[in-house]
């Protein structure tokens, strides 16, 4: 089983869109994977139809021996989900001093080829738990200028983690979202993000696309809600290098 961080302290970088697409299309290519809620925001869950959930990921992180009773089971052929229910905005301050409380929990929970764990928009005690259990890590990045503040930050923190935590921690791959190739902003900046990451940027890019905005609201995953869009295509062939860099971990 390999687990994969989808990581960036900055909110609004289709961070939750990759979450819930790549596992999606994951699961369809004929692996059984696991996506954790671990954004207490629930917008990976609600993405997939989990509304109103009472027993979730937070749970599962107080009792991790206990953590299969939590996972809701098909929500796309082949793809569970470790839902976040509200509780989970409080968990931060209860894991400030324990890093290893998810590690615990994916532990209880074998059977799985992959899984995928949606970190909230911070670099607080949740998202080092996510630093410390994933394997390996995706980081999306939105194609301007802003986006790239604060992601020193972040390399810096994941640095840290490798030094004192979890050293096997890897960088699988920067995806580049929201992509407006019609822009010179938008060619700049991934010029600029592939001249500095090189090869650790996923030559699939993630356009700008209603559907992949519309899908949320009707509780599916592009690939099923339209999978013809260009949003579709692109999270598809994310999907195919992922699996390609996944095996090679």
């Amino acid at each position: 089983m390999k687990s994969l961080g989808i990581v960036n302290q900055k909110g609004g970088v289709g961070k939750t869109t990759t979450a819930i697409n790549l596992s999606a299309y994951l699961a369809a290519g004929g692996r059984r994977v696991l996506l954790v809620d671990m954004d207490a925001q629930g917008n990976a869950s609600s993405g997939l139809g989990l509304r109103g959930i009472e027993r979730g990921l937070y749970q599962a992180l107080t009792e991790p021996e206990r953590a299969r009773e939590f996972v809701v089971e098909g929500v796309q052929p082949g793809l569970d989900v470790l839902p976040a229910t509200p509780d989970l905005a409080g968990a931060g301050v209860e894991l400030a001093e324990q890093s290893g409380v998810l590690g615990e929990v994916l532990a209880a929970l074998p059977g799985y080829d992959l899984v995928v764990i949606d970190a909230p928009p911070s670099l607080g005690p949740l998202t080092i738990n996510v630093l410390c259990a994933a394997d390996a890590l995706i980081i999306p990045l939105q194609a301007e200028y802003y986006a790239l503040e604060g992601l020193a930050g972040l390399m810096d923190t994941v640095d840290r983690v490798r030094e004192a935590l979890n050293p096997q921690l890897k960088i699988l791959g920067v995806a580049l979202t929201m992509f407006d190739g019609r822009t010179n902003l938008a060619q700049e900046v991934e010029q600029s993000v592939r001249g500095h990451f090189g090869e650790l940027v996923f030559w699939s890019v993630i356009p700008r696309n209603v559907r992949l905005s519309e899908a949320p609201s009707f509780a599916k995953p592009i690939g099923a809600f339209a999978p013809l869009s260009a949003g579709a295509a692109a999270y598809k062939r994310l999907a195919e290098e992922v699996m390609q860099r996944v095996e090679k971990i």
